[in-house]
């Protein structure tokens, strides 16, 4: 297993995050990535001791939209407790 601040990690969920954002919102992948890099989901992920990296990269972009909506990362279901 890959060590939880391994920066491989960071590029792997980045990379897949900004695919589903450009799928579903159909944003250039600059865009994207954009969007992504300027989220506190971003900043989240960047946390080693928060353990991100046990989410699926779906879980991420699922709490990447919560935080589009309601303005917090935290109102997602997998952030909730």
């Amino acid at each position: 297993m890959m060590p939880i601040n391994d920066p491989e990690v960071l590029i792997y969920y980045t990379e897949e995050v900004v695919a589903m954002i450009s799928e579903k919102y159909g944003f250039d992948h600059l865009v994207s990535l954009e969007k992504y890099w300027a989220s506190k989901t971003y900043q989240l992920m960047k946390e080693p001791e928060l353990f991100m990296i046990e989410f699926a990269a779906f879980a991420i972009f699922e709490i990447w939209e919560v935080e589009q909506i309601t303005g917090n990362p935290q109102h997602s279901i997998y952030l909730r407790s």
